[in-house]
């Protein structure tokens, strides 16, 4: 059982509602993990059950994890900044991550509007010579938002029926990056009965590193 922490961060409009998840056992963990929810003004919140997911799916693959609501949800204060302030937002938890675990990775990951202000703090980071390890993203916001170009090795997860953000759409994103991604097969856009899915492939790609086969199996379950 991880064990979990809740923290409030000043952010740049006031102080932010977060969430620490631990590697179960007290294990020391491989990396950190940021986790970024969907749209605050329909609902996102960190508690999201995709959040939820990703949030799982790393602390079994021994990561730390940080969530954090966005400006305007929960206790976090400020009010919604169409993603520019989320993404300053999100950038000072990684900061605040960063000196905590000084001589770890960082992994971004995000499900809808989550993956458009991790995709632009990825590029903030990577121009500014410090990139991230590697991106996960569910349900890529293409053409709702202004998603930043992403490395090549990012982790990619649509649903074949998404209604939100049309598949169509995600590959006209991706198609001039040459980048693949997989599509769940009568997933919709939250994944119902799909989480699954996010979890096993995720788990996969990310090479199952330091994982029991009991872990490994957990990670697979919806």
């Amino acid at each position: 059982m991880n064990k979990s922490e809740k923290f409030m961060l000043a952010g740049a409009a006031g102080q932010m509602e977060g969430i620490i998840d631990y590697p179960a056992d007290d294990a020391a963990p491989r990396g950190v993990a940021l986790v970024a929810h969907p749209h605050p003004l329909y609902g996102g919140t960190m508690d999201n059950k995709v959040a939820v997911t990703l949030m799982r799916t790393f602390v079994n693959l021994g990561y730390v994890v940080a969530r954090i609501n966005f400006r305007g949800v929960g206790k976090s204060e400020g009010v919604h900044d169409h993603g520019q302030g989320e993404t300053d937002d999100m950038a000072i938890l990684h900061k605040w991550m960063t000196e905590k675990y000084p001589d770890l990775p960082v992994a971004l990951s995000g499900f809808s509007f989550g993956t458009y202000v991790q995709s632009q703090l990825g590029q903030r980071l990577a121009t500014a010579g410090t990139p991230t390890e590697r991106l996960v993203l569910v349900g890529a916001a293409a053409k709702k938002w202004a998603m930043a170009d992403i490395p090549a090795d990012t982790i990619l997860i649509h649903g074949e029926q998404d209604e939100t953000i049309p598949l169509a759409d995600v590959l006209d994103w991706l198609r001039p990056q040459d980048i693949p991604v997989i599509v769940i097969p009568g997933a919709d856009h939250f994944f119902h009965r799909k989480l699954g899915h996010i979890k096993s492939w995720v788990t996969q790609l990310w090479g199952g590193a330091g994982l029991t086969e009991a872990e490994t199996d957990t990670a697979s379950a919806d």
